[in-house]
């Protein structure tokens, strides 16, 4: 946590040097760069997570809360991003990713398990969406880039593991359904960060 405080505070202070911008665009700088920051710690949070999820619970709720992050920041792409090669990209992540939630509901249903799926964003990509809210062009273009790297990179390790070591049988193959599914959007995704 104090790495990223004295992380936050040197990006802060960089932004604060250019010489030729005024107060506002000094603010608007240092609030994009601690934006990125909390983006990027997020993003490690989850990578270092997600292959811990082995029991059922845990699956569905990641699964869950991942899945309502691609279609609401997808969802705002389709508003805010500059680039049409982006807008297709986001209407795939809403349709794929409304997919797989049904999927989910219905092998919860079909297997008997008494677990609901969240219907709330946690508060970690609740923050990576209000960071997207503020941005606008380019700049939204490349931070929900990146963001959609570190959440399917992120995913794909949630969906490899639980098809590995989770504790349910039918959740297990529905990871192992929906994982293929996941690594063809993160290459769809690191394919398209170059441009924009």
């Amino acid at each position: 946590m104090k790495k990223l405080i004295l992380i936050a505070a040197s990006t802060l202070a960089l932004a604060a040097c250019g010489n030729n911008e005024t107060a506002g665009d000094v603010g608007e700088t240092a609030n994009s760069a601690v934006n990125e920051v909390q983006d990027t710690a997020a993003g490690a949070v989850g990578a270092v997570t997600a292959p811990m999820v082995n029991t059922a619970d845990g699956y569905v709720t990641n699964a869950a809360i991942s899945d309502m992050y691609e279609v609401q920041s997808s969802q705002l792409a389709l508003e805010k991003a500059q680039s049409a090669e982006v807008k297709t990209f986001a209407q795939k992540m809403i349709d794929d990713h409304t997919a797989t939630t049904e999927q989910l509901k219905s092998t919860i249903a079909s297997a008997n398990l008494n677990l609901t799926p969240p219907t709330t964003l946690d508060s970690r990509r609740q923050g990576m969406l209000d960071n997207l809210k503020g941005l606008s062009g380019a700049e939204f273009d490349k931070a929900y880039l990146e963001q959609q790297t570190a959440a399917h990179e992120e995913a794909l390790k949630l969906h490899r593991g639980f098809a590995q070591d989770g504790d349910n049988p039918a959740l297990k193959t529905l990871a192992g359904e929906i994982a293929p599914k996941i690594e063809n959007h993160l290459q769809m995704v690191q394919k398209l960060k170059p441009n924009a």
